[in-house]
């Protein structure tokens, strides 16, 4: 981030409350989140904003208040501003990642284990998905993947967004949101069963099935490529699996 210390704050009805940000007090008001409480102080955001909605798992965020030992967690697109706030900014959450190729390994408990030995310290308190900004319930997930349930694990962390914010709190540090990452792969990998549409439309790819529509389609002045666009079949909310556009069509 960079500041500019020459923006002037806009004029706003809502009420003012102090917050700091790297040691620095500023005025903001109480119903922004940090993300834009930092912007209102005159910040730039250069790096770790990402979507700004909740979903990349960019921004997360450290911050305490006067008068509580713990130390807070959030994302900073998500979290509203409270009363003297110190906050810091933590650019990513430095943790293990272990380094493998997925097509060599066995979609195991055992694989998980030697990648990631430190999830046999999990004490099942909890604290993981407590700590989760999208309500995942990570200490499941783990709990799947310790007993090989490598399904599971995938199914129940498939929406970790990978800000981190589990392993921060984590007191037997694991690294849980990497660990879901190895699960996810090798159940895609491993487990999942390959599509037969997918295979039958890359080999009809290969034969050059749709070279001639593909040249068609480079030719096409822009008027003719938007009507072309416009007019193309859209598939149905409740088609089959193998549906496909009429015979002949090039979109």
């Amino acid at each position: 981030m960079s500041v500019d210390q020459n923006k002037t704050p806009p004029q706003t009805a809502d009420q003012l409350v102090p917050i700091y940000i790297m040691g620095k007090r500023y005025m903001v008001p109480g119903s922004l989140t940090i993300q834009k409480a930092f912007e209102y102080a005159g910040y730039k955001w250069i790096r770790g904003c990402g979507c700004r909605g909740g979903i990349c798992g960019a921004c997360g965020t450290l911050w305490r208040v006067p008068g509580s030992y713990r130390v807070e967690i959030g994302l900073a697109c998500q979290t509203v501003v409270q009363p003297d706030m110190y906050i810091a900014q933590i650019p990513f959450f430095p943790a293990n990642k272990a380094v493998y190729n997925v097509d060599d390994l066995e979609p195991n408990a055992r694989t998980i284990a030697a990648l990631y030995p430190e999830i046999q310290r999990c004490m099942g308190c909890n604290t993981c998905t407590k700590s989760c900004p999208m309500e995942i319930e990570v200490m499941e997930y783990i709990s799947a993947a310790l007993r090989g349930d490598l399904r599971k694990c995938a199914e129940l962390s498939f929406d970790c967004v990978m800000c981190g914010l589990c392993t921060a709190r984590c007191p037997a540090e694991l690294a849980q949101y990497h660990i879901a990452e190895l699960a996810r792969r090798l159940t895609g990998v491993h487990l999942t069963p390959r599509s037969v549409q997918l295979k039958e439309a890359t080999e009809a790819v290969s034969r050059g099935k749709h070279d001639a529509n593909l040249e068609r389609l480079m030719n096409m002045e822009e008027r003719e490529l938007r009507e072309t666009y416009i007019k193309r079949s859209i598939e149905p909310m409740e088609a089959e699996d193998a549906w496909t556009p009429p015979e002949g069509e090039i979109l």
